[in-house]
């Protein structure tokens, strides 16, 4: 595995002597990676493609679904069914894993369409957070002229949180909940705001800055573990920080990071979507588990 260090203590996180490993390659552009612990199984998008895939050790992927409004981030809730974030489809959607149901959770924001819902992470007491970037919507066809992070309450209200950011991407919550991190892709940084009792956010700041020299991409993609450390797609490859934002090291991967998630028995393999293809690596410590 091809490690660009930063600092030493990237050695407690991750096997930087162990193997990059290439597990499924085919594709067109995937995005959303997903791990299914009930069925031992990676679940991810193929943008363009319109499709989903599923991936298990013992048979490679496997279509899983088709069509998906063009689907981004995917996320699993505390029900075991599938959220999407679709872009052609411009919402975000439930997918029951059994009978294959398909259901809109969030379309409109005060009677306007989204533009294109991109990556979603449930909180425990059922709320969802998503960002809404446009990236898969004409200019024409924008009905909101913002870039938001909203709530999705279990009664169906959709809260606006954040309205400042550029392109806002790839988010995830730390493990007590306390913490949202979401990333930018255009300003290439992730910023961290307090969660608030009532599920709002306070206290934004600036956590983490990428380094575009390093390779191609930008931020996208994010993942925290048990500890706190981020993990963040970007430039090159996947950018590994501690609990402050310090840079650890990139580690590189030889097409463009777009997602990546925890998978296996122990939450300790980390599982990145790039471009065609889907790689592995091992980590030390665990991931934090969604449910």
């Amino acid at each position: 595995m091809d490690v660009l260090v930063y600092d030493p203590g990237i050695e407690r996180l991750i096997d930087t002597g162990g193997e990059l490993e290439r597990v499924a390659t085919g594709f067109i552009f995937t995005e959303g990676p997903v791990w299914d612990a009930k069925r031992s199984r990676l679940i991810f998008s193929d943008i363009p493609a319109n499709r989903q895939y599923q991936w298990t050790e013992a048979d490679g992927h496997t279509l899983f679904r088709e069509p998906t409004g063009n689907s981004n981030g995917l996320t699993i809730d505390d029900s075991g069914a599938l959220l999407n974030c679709e872009h052609s489809g411009r919402r975000v959607s439930r997918t029951g894993m059994d009978d294959g149901s398909l259901i809109p959770l969030a379309t409109h924001y005060d009677g306007n369409r989204l533009n294109s819902p991109n990556d979603l992470v449930v909180h425990s007491n059922g709320s969802v957070y998503f960002t809404d970037p446009p990236y898969g919507v004409e200019d024409s066809e924008r009905e909101i002229d913002f870039q938001g992070v909203y709530r999705l309450d279990l009664d169906g209200s959709l809260t606006l949180l954040v309205d400042d950011f550029n392109r806002p991407n790839g988010l995830a919550l730390n493990a007590d909940e306390s913490v949202l991190i979401i990333d930018d892709s255009a300003e290439h940084h992730a910023r961290a705001f307090d969660v608030q009792a009532d599920g709002s956010l306070a206290n934004g700041r600036l956590l983490a800055e990428t380094d575009s020299s390093v390779g191609g991409g930008v931020p996208d993609g994010l993942k925290l573990d048990v500890e706190g450390n981020l993990y963040m797609t970007g430039p090159g490859g996947v950018w590994v920080y501690d609990v402050d934002g310090k840079p650890l090291g990139v580690i590189r991967v030889p097409e463009t990071t777009a997602n990546l998630a925890w998978g296996g028995p122990n939450r300790k393999t980390l599982y990145f979507t790039a471009t065609s293809s889907v790689y592995r690596v091992s980590a030390k410590v665990q991931g934090v588990r969604r449910f």
